[in-house]
């Protein structure tokens, strides 16, 4: 983050004259804090200027626009299995778990140096559901916890309503967990019965409301213009209501090849960009040079019955982030705003390298770096332990 000094451009005779007579930086009054938020450019930035003080604290929290950061600036990725030294944190959380410090890239600026601290049990005695603002969702057998990744701070559940031995299908919150109204949503399975179960938890109640699914299970879940869809193991869309109960209503759609059943390549997944509900899905070309691998995008067109997914050719100024694991979200964001990403591309998160860059459709050999392992498998799967993440922090959303 860069000085005071630098950072607040007006000179002393520009300032209004509430601010005369000031003795620190401490006292600077709400209004001018929060003109200098929108000038801060980086996560790194964001995070110095809420942990300078006590009422630079306060001014952040009170910023009205938090959330414009996670469309000016593209989310972080959460690398768990690089662990990087860090003598002036605490080693133990609060509740006296041990915790892991691991390494944290920015794409806005790579060199950087980020870290967060996940529970060390999250590694090594649970099993990662999903995540969703800023929090981990990771569960084993009745039990479930909400963790900040960043701060550590944790949310427990009830317990679930069936069996010890359950599978975690996906996970999210429908908003910051301090937000009145905030539900958790489960897509879970008792190994026992096989029965498979949408469940929503609001969170501080005291008990789950589920859905018993028929033949499928549900894989992500997005918000889109208010109204929350889910897509299924089969890639079929629902809108999924929470009240008066909890219920799931299939969207009729035709896909790109005019098919009414998907068959998709390599599992497409779901992602909202700007105005657009975009499905991507992607196939391993057989060039000898260029690009190995091809990702697609199609957008929802809604104006018609049954909707209809239409190809996108370019996605203007917007970028896509994307994990290995099915249940880890995708981001968009643009890529011509705070920071200098390169547009129509998909930023890929992996081990090594960390950052694999695509370009979507025609541009796909342009993108592709050469010296990338051609034999790299580009393709979302579930995993027991904790991959490698995008995430927006919850600081952007308290």
């Amino acid at each position: 983050m860069q000085g005071p000094s630098k950072m607040i451009c007006a000179s002393a005779s520009s300032m209004p004259p509430a601010v005369y007579g000031l003795e620190g930086w401490a006292d600077l009054p709400e209004g001018l804090l929060h003109s200098i938020i929108p000038l801060l450019s980086s996560f790194l930035e964001l995070h110095a200027f809420a942990g300078t003080c006590r009422s630079w604290r306060a001014a952040f929290a009170s910023y009205p626009s938090k959330s414009t950061f996670c469309t000016l600036l593209p989310p972080l990725l959460i690398l768990p299995h690089i662990k990087v030294s860090a003598p002036n944190l605490p080693s133990r959380s609060d509740d006296g778990h041990e915790l892991r410090t691991c390494q944290v890239l920015d794409p806005s600026n790579l060199k950087s140096t980020l870290r967060c601290q996940i529970p060390e049990e999250t590694f090594q005695k649970l099993h990662f559901a999903g995540s969703s603002y800023g929090q981990l969702i990771c569960g084993r057998g009745r039990n479930c916890v909400i963790v900040d990744v960043f701060t550590g701070a944790k949310v427990l559940p009830p317990q679930l309503p069936f069996g010890d031995n359950t599978y975690f299908y996906s996970g999210m919150l429908t908003a910051p967990v301090a937000s009145p109204n905030s539900h958790l949503l489960l897509c879970a399975s008792s190994k026992q019965g096989g029965q498979c179960f949408l469940l929503d938890w609001l969170i501080g109640s005291d008990s789950w409301s589920k859905l018993q699914l028929d033949d499928s299970r549900i894989e992500q879940i997005v918000e889109f213009n208010g109204q929350f869809i889910a897509m299924d193991y089969y890639y079929k869309l629902y809108n999924l209501s929470l009240a008066p109960q909890l219920g799931l209503q299939k969207i009729a759609t035709v896909w790109w090849d005019g098919n009414d059943e998907c068959c998709p390549y390599l599992r497409p997944w779901i992602v909202v960009c700007g105005d657009m509900l975009l499905m991507v899905d992607h196939c391993i070309t057989l060039s000898l040079a260029g690009a190995p691998v091809e990702y697609k995008a199609y957008r929802l067109d809604m104006s018609t019955v049954p909707a209809a997914w239409v190809e996108v050719k370019k996605l203007e100024n917007y970028s896509l982030f994307i994990g290995c694991d099915v249940r880890s979200p995708a981001f968009s964001c643009a890529s011509l705003g705070r920071w200098s990403g390169r547009s129509n591309c998909l930023y890929y998160g992996y081990y090594d390298p960390p950052l694999v860059l695509h370009g979507l459709g025609d541009d796909a050999d342009a993108v592709w770096n050469p010296d990338n392992d051609d034999y790299l498998e580009f393709k979302r799967n579930w995993y027991t332990q904790l991959q490698v993440f995008w995430v927006y922090p919850s600081l952007l959303y308290r």
